[in-house]
């Protein structure tokens, strides 16, 4: 396939709706790149060498018209020598270099013109090649997201699993014994004298406290 046969269908290609069609798209746009970039590559040096090929015509152009230049001027020096037929002959220089000038000018605007296509064809894949890479960055996005999510939910799956309950269960059990266990540590066991003495320091504070609010009642009864 030829650089141009590629370019056209590059260019006409509808990216969306060949990714929709894709099983790969990922594949798909990757390679599409690929020949983007080749295709790209082949035509800027094309542009390139054509540019050269104007540009040597051009100095031909100059150098055939400073020759023609030249033998005007040699035509007029033989017919002011009284040499006409030698004045033929330069006329006749002339006119072979005038010629040269003007098929070499015809040849330098064609190269122009295609120099100009060449350009225009250029940035015309250079935007449907960065869309392609745009593309691109969006579905590496995507393939990164669900390929997470594939992961959150095999993780919920495994975590609804009969198995996992089931350790979740031994371990909460195991969790209820342990406190039941230090409940019954101090359980039964008799308090130090300490605690007894300050236990009835307590309770005779209360009992003084329910006293007076007795005597209070009482008086307020009286009134």
């Amino acid at each position: 396939m030829g650089v141009f046969t590629r370019f056209r269908d590059i260019v006409n290609s509808n990216i969306n709706a060949m990714l929709d069609r894709a099983e790969d798209p990922e594949k798909l746009i990757n390679l599409m790149i690929r020949e983007m970039e080749d295709t790209l590559v082949e035509i800027k040096a094309s542009c390139a060498s054509l540019i050269a090929s104007t540009k040597k015509i051009e100095r031909q152009v100059e150098e055939s018209e400073r020759r023609a230049k030249l033998w005007e001027s040699r035509a007029a020096l033989a017919v002011s020598r009284g040499k006409d037929d030698l004045a033929r002959e330069a006329l006749m220089e002339k006119r072979r270099y005038a010629e040269a000038v003007a098929a070499l000018q015809h040849e330098s605007e064609d190269h122009r013109a295609l120099v100009d296509q060449y350009q225009k064809d250029i940035h015309h894949l250079e935007e449907k090649l960065r869309g392609a890479k745009e593309k691109q960055r969006l579905l590496v996005q995507r393939h990164i997201h669900a390929r997470k999510k594939r992961r959150a939910e095999e993780e919920i799956r495994r975590m609804d699993g009969s198995e996992a309950l089931f350790k979740f269960e031994e371990l909460e059990n195991r969790i209820d014994r342990m406190e039941a266990e230090a409940d019954l540590v101090n359980f039964g066991k008799k308090p130090d004298l300490d605690t007894e003495f300050e236990n009835l320091v307590v309770d005779e504070d209360i009992e003084k406290d329910l006293q007076m609010l007795k005597s209070s009642l009482k008086k307020q009864e009286g009134l």
